[in-house]
């Protein structure tokens, strides 16, 4: 930290000036951020949140949230109370994902990023471009390989946002009772049409099969129906929809053009898993670690197994006491990680 600011920050503090406290601990925050330390920011952000909810209790000053924070806890509220059950199990059809519990630090291909990237500054510029007779992108589709971001890159768009994210529970939602699934589906799309979200329909292959599988009973095939009509008629004036599938050679060929965007979501390069180990075990003090060598020892591993290295190896550093990941402790969670 910079002499100048550190000496703000204890002069505010020393005169009791709490706006200034909190437009320093900001700054500090942002610093941070631009510096790629975004875990440390993160941390150092909730912290700050944390002060904020403790001075409201006590009456003194708060600052206001960021005004995308401030409608999504809103909107979060509402939509909460208005979850859909299951008319037969009353067992919900959606999950809620709390906002501090989204994943959102994505680490992907300078192409995909850029696709993101759009989308986000479309959903920020969707009343400029209404006024304009245009409507941003509302449906995205993602596809691709197991464990390769589809599911972190969901929770990245909730994040940027500020949508709450609400995630299909297929598990109640699909039901072998005639017609209720479909019944289920349009409950969830009516709720969701209620109060803006970003809704996530992950593995959403088992509602959009082709309808040319001979073995796919005909129930299936309604749903199918059901979902794609449903799909025609979406249009949310400020929310997302998004469905992330394994299985995109199954899907029905006309589910694709109901969505505005198809995004393939690869398995990293060896750039981005070195740079998602590094973003993993920021807040961890490292050894000398000849990056090159372990990388290549991860070849062919997904995001997801990138991430669980990490983590191991970041674990065992605690567990040995040292709190220094070492390059044995990333070679173990390789070779682990390889048997599973």
């Amino acid at each position: 930290m910079k002499a100048d600011l550190l000496k703000r920050v204890f002069r505010a503090i020393a005169t009791d000036d709490e706006v200034a406290v909190d437009k320093l601990l900001d700054t500090i925050v942002q610093e941070e951020r631009k510096k790629g330390h975004v875990v440390l920011a993160d941390q150092l952000e909730n912290i700050t949140k944390s002060k904020t909810r403790d001075s409201s209790r006590s009456g003194s000053y708060q600052q206001p949230l960021p005004i995308n924070q401030a409608k999504a806890t809103t909107t979060n509220f509402q939509s909460l109370t208005e979850l859909p059950n299951s008319k037969r199990s009353q067992l919900p059809l959606v999950t809620a994902i709390p906002r501090e519990q989204l994943r959102h630090h994505t680490i992907l291909s300078p192409a995909v990023e850029q696709r993101f990237q759009r989308i986000e500054r479309e959903y920020a510029a969707r009343d400029r471009l209404a006024h304009h007779g245009f409507s941003y992108k509302q449906k995205i589709l993602l596809y691709g390989l197991p464990g390769c971001g589809k599911t972190m890159s969901a929770e990245r768009l909730a994040w940027t946002t500020g949508l709450p994210l609400l995630k299909v529970r297929f598990d109640t939602m699909v039901s072998s009772y005639l017609g209720e699934t479909a019944s289920n589906l349009r409950e969830i799309f009516e709720v969701a049409a209620k109060s803006p979200c970003l809704l996530f329909l992950d593995e959403c292959d088992s509602l959009a099969k082709s309808r040319e599988d001979t073995n796919e009973v005909g129930e299936m095939k309604r749903v199918v129906n059901t979902f794609l009509q449903i799909l025609d008629e979406y249009d949310s004036s400020s929310g997302l929809l998004v469905a992330a599938t394994n299985l995109d050679k199954s899907l029905d060929m006309a589910v694709w053009r109901r969505f505005d965007d198809a995004i393939e979501v690869p398995k990293p390069t060896e750039i981005e898993l070195e740079a998602l180990l590094k973003q993993t075990l920021i807040t961890m003090d490292k050894g000398t670690i000849d990056w090159h060598s372990i990388i290549k020892k991860m070849a062919g591993f997904s995001a997801a197994q990138a991430v669980r290295v990490a983590q191991d190896a970041a674990k065992r550093a605690i567990l040995d006491r040292e709190e220094l990941v070492i390059p044995e402790h990333l070679e173990a969670a390789i070779q682990e990680i390889s048997h599973t």
